[in-house]
């Protein structure tokens, strides 16, 4: 069963664009990617997107459909209306290098700012044990693929290209948060996400939680609890009385 969709797909490079119409055969079964390729090789061969694996596990695809972000190899075309006209934009965050293609580059620079995993020097590797609940407390942040999608949706910089140089996104402060909640992990990451990363930025508005295709529950889970880790140590009385008196028996 097949029938035929109106897409609106933006063409254009660099910060100059516009959305151009297209009506596309659509058969049972398919995804907005396929359609896309279908537009590549029957309509548009210089239509430009980033793919992969096709399965949403790469994370490549992410797009804009009808003003959300998606990956366009996982949203159905079954989920619209044949009448329905669909809306394909780039990733409105990050600069267009052509049609659908973002450079995404600001995000591996935050990733590159980010300190690696940092053991104690006394314990060796194969040395590590873990209790099941530190496992457990971090285990769904492994789950992400970098789609970008969450830093794509996030308002601090969708809307505020200023706030680019400060704030590292949702993506990478959830890195930092499963760096902290590690048992073996040295490394101080509260001050450094205040400071360094730009924690003090999220309003929890969960929109990142919301668009994640692997449905981790970043706000909820690794930013305000690590929020509240960074406020306790720095506004607690009781903490800030004992960071006093370990100092002064240290000094």
């Amino acid at each position: 069963m097949s029938y035929k969709a109106k897409f609106r797909v933006w063409r254009g490079e660099g910060g100059e664009g516009k959305l151009e119409d297209f009506t596309v055969e659509v058969n049972e079964g398919e995804v907005v990617l396929d359609i896309i390729h279908r537009l590549q090789a029957t309509q548009a061969p210089d239509l430009a997107v980033r793919w992969n694996c096709k399965a949403g596990k790469c994370g490549s695809c992410s797009m804009e459909i009808n003003g959300k972000p998606r990956l366009g190899c996982m949203t159905r075309m079954s989920t619209f209306t044949e009448e329905e006209v669909i809306t394909v934009t780039p990733m409105r965050t990050f600069p267009v290098i052509k049609d659908l293609v973002c450079d995404v580059s600001f995000n591996y620079q935050k990733a590159r700012e980010v300190p690696s995993f940092t053991p104690p020097k006394d314990v060796r590797p194969g040395e590590y044990r873990m209790k099941q609940v530190d496992v457990e407390r971090s285990q769904e942040f492994r789950k992400c693929i970098e789609c970008f999608m969450c830093n794509n949706v996030c308002h601090v910089i969708r809307d505020h290209e200023e706030n680019k140089a400060a704030f590292s996104g949702p993506r990478f402060l959830m890195r930092i948060a499963e760096l902290d909640m590690h048992p073996y992990d040295v490394a101080d990451r509260q001050v450094s996400a205040q400071e360094d990363h730009g924690l003090g930025y999220c309003n929890i508005t969960k929109c990142c939680t919301e668009v994640c295709p692997e449905h981790i529950k970043i706000t909820d889970n690794a930013l305000i609890p690590m929020k509240e880790r960074v406020v306790d140590r720095k506004y607690d009385p009781l903490v800030w009385l004992g960071n006093k008196i370990f100092k002064r028996s240290s000094s």
